[in-house]
């Protein structure tokens, strides 16, 4: 870099790269990928291929393809927990006061 060049500005992102992004549906956005990633680590660690999951799952491999690409426009939060316990894990919700010393409340998923 010159010497007369500035740095550009870097601003902090929340966590939720679609609501950093002004997406809407932001926090369901996020929840479905954080399900999806899980799903498909499971998916990968186990080896299935597209057909095998989809036979466990009860869906057409497509969905499956769909699901392995974060393609989740057809797939609801709660779909995505189903496939979860379909494969053997407990999903559990919690909900709380959020701090007060954030402004809003989110949703926030974590695989254990």
């Amino acid at each position: 870099m010159r010497k007369n060049e500035e740095s550009p500005a870097v601003t902090p992102g929340s966590g939720n790269v679609f609501a950093d992004l002004g997406i809407a549906d932001a926090e369901e956005r996020q929840t479905k990928v954080r399900l999806a990633l899980a799903i498909n680590q499971i998916l990968d660690q186990r080896r299935l291929t597209q057909a095998e999951a989809a036979r466990r799952l009860g869906v057409n491999q497509p969905k499956i393809s769909a699901l392995s690409n974060y393609r989740l426009e057809g797939f609801s939060v709660e779909r995505l927990m189903h496939y979860l316990n379909a494969l053997g894990r407990d999903v559990e919700i919690v909900i709380r006061s959020k701090p007060r010393s954030r402004r809003v409340a989110r949703i926030f998923v974590t695989a254990a």
